[in-house]
């Protein structure tokens, strides 16, 4: 059996900004970020895929997800991976008011807190790239230090099939970047191998977001 991993509190990046879309860009790095979300088999595969070629990820859980899923928090930890949260309902959340959109952060976070003993290292806003002004500040009260954006669109949400998600992140991949992917769709699961491969050959490193920005 894997050995159990500790989750890590929220990432605090002094001298980072309040938003964050991708780390440094002289390194070899990128950070391989997936809404969590779907069916737990095809996240399962998904992990077992990053493990396979060393890679750790980071999963930003929805809170329902969490809720119909529990075991999915640990299994996520256990390989090593970052969690972190991506709201309770996966609302358009910059458009929600402040109220609804704050018990959106926080209900993902007690679930976090539940199932792991933290809040999650990261938040990250649902149906949105960029957080507004006002869901920064709330992320911050509900201790969120950061909020991670993404400088990277895979696209694969729209289920275009594998190649063409394989394609596209090895296409606007480049050191620092953090690439949107998604956990419940299996043409991402089959474009992962070739995108971890691809990144290798051009001497990157797929890590977690904090490894990436601190």
């Amino acid at each position: 059996p894997r050995p159990a991993h500790a989750a890590r509190p929220p990432t605090r990046a002094p001298g980072l900004p309040a938003q964050i879309a991708h780390g440094p860009r002289r390194g070899d790095a990128v950070a391989l970020t997936f809404h969590g979300q779907g069916d737990p088999k095809t996240a399962t595969a998904l992990l077992r895929e990053a493990e396979r070629a060393g890679a750790r990820v980071t999963v930003l859980a929805v809170g329902t997800w969490l809720d119909e899923q529990p075991a999915m928090a640990r299994r996520v930890l256990d390989g090593g991976h970052e969690l972190g949260n991506h709201t309770l309902h996966h609302r358009t959340i910059c458009a929600l008011p402040e109220d609804e959109a704050y018990a959106e952060i926080t209900g993902c976070a007690d679930r976090l807190r539940a199932l792991t003993g933290t809040i999650g290292s990261w938040f990250r806003p649902s149906r949105t790239q960029y957080a507004t002004d006002q869901v920064i500040r709330l992320a911050r009260r509900a201790g969120y230090p950061h909020v991670l954006s993404y400088d990277l669109d895979s696209l694969d949400a729209d289920d275009p099939g594998a190649p063409a998600v394989q394609r596209t992140v090895l296409d606007g991949a480049r050191p620092g970047s953090v690439v949107s992917l998604h956990l419940g769709h299996p043409g991402t699961v089959a474009a992962l191998p070739p995108i971890l491969d691809g990144l290798h050959r051009r001497g990157l490193r797929a890590v977690t977001t904090t490894e990436l920005v601190t």
